[in-house]
């Protein structure tokens, strides 16, 4: 079993995704690097704190492997807006992967290189992860009918499951 760490904008869109694909065994909504010792919801998005809004994703590597991760991440988030997906803005909405092994940071920076020079996706050291409070775990798979995702979550998977 690995672990994978990615910042995509809203961490509700980003489980909802991770949570539909084959080889991934759990998603766990949280907060990453940054200044302060568990953080709140509501510190985090004053922008301020320097955590970024994350999932982490378990996964079993005989059946995903890490590339095959970063390809699903890739398109399904808008990775050449800094600090920003759609209308959600802040440091916290920032495009970033977390790596846990020199492994990891290498395999990021090069699917990167094949992308373009326009990724501004921030590739940094796993420092901390701290688990986001309980009613963002699963958010998407709990509240379908939530105007939110609704309006943004379901199109972003009918889009890349469906296309």
């Amino acid at each position: 079993m690995q672990k994978a760490y990615f910042a995509g904008g809203c961490f509700w869109c980003v489980e909802a995704v991770f949570q539909r694909i084959s080889g991934v065994v759990g998603v766990e909504s949280g907060y990453c690097n940054g200044l302060t010792q568990n953080p709140t919801y509501t510190d985090i998005c004053t922008g301020l704190t320097g955590h970024a809004e994350v999932v982490k994703v378990n996964f079993d590597e005989s059946q995903l492997s890490f590339t095959q991760l970063l390809q699903v991440f890739f398109a399904t988030h808008d990775a050449t807006t800094l600090n920003q997906q759609g209308n959600d803005k802040g440091t916290q909405y920032r495009s970033a992967i977390f790596y846990e092994n020199i492994e990891q940071k290498n395999l990021a920076q090069q699917y990167m290189q094949t992308l373009g020079d326009k990724i501004v996706t921030e590739v940094s050291a796993l420092d901390v992860f701290y688990p986001a409070e309980n009613y963002h775990q699963n958010y998407f798979n709990n509240n379908p009918d939530q105007a939110y995702c609704r309006m943004l979550i379901m199109p972003k998977l009918n889009k890349y499951f469906n296309s």
